[in-house]
């Protein structure tokens, strides 16, 4: 089974930015460990601050993966076109958020993603990657 994680903006970031929130561990740090676990997993990565890169990332694994974990950050938000990405694309698509989202500012809310995925993990942290994987290796 092969799943890609895509992680969008600022999400480079963990560890450093706003521990409170995101906490202290880095995603690399967390991916490790999750690979470990899941060592059955063909697993691929992918991170950028770029949203082009991000769609780009989505179409090209979006056929040949059995399934895409996504975290698109504040792009979640504002971008069409990735939502656009995870509607064209046959892998199944997992949203998730390390912060809950729901907590936050009113902006944070909505999503353009959200009504194209199998479903939208929010607020449990790293772990919330975890919970993606397990529900795709479930649905395989």
């Amino acid at each position: 089974m092969k799943i890609a994680i895509i992680n969008g903006p600022n999400l480079n970031l963990l560890g450093k930015r706003e521990p409170d929130v995101y906490g202290e561990m880095t995603f690399e740090s967390y991916f490790e460990t999750l690979k470990e676990k899941y060592s059955d997993v063909e697993f691929e990565y992918f991170q950028s601050n770029i949203e082009g890169e991000v769609i780009s990332k989505i179409q090209e694994c979006g056929f040949s993966a059995d399934g895409i974990v996504l975290n698109a950050a504040a792009y979640t938000h504002t971008s069409v076109g990735i939502g656009d990405a995870v509607k064209a694309v046959t892998a199944p698509v997992v949203e998730v958020h390390i912060s809950n989202v729901y907590q936050r500012e009113d902006f944070r809310h909505e999503s353009y993603i959200s009504s194209h995925a199998i479903g939208v993990i929010v607020g449990f942290g790293l772990m919330g990657y975890e919970l993606a994987v397990r529900s795709l290796i479930d649905k395989h």
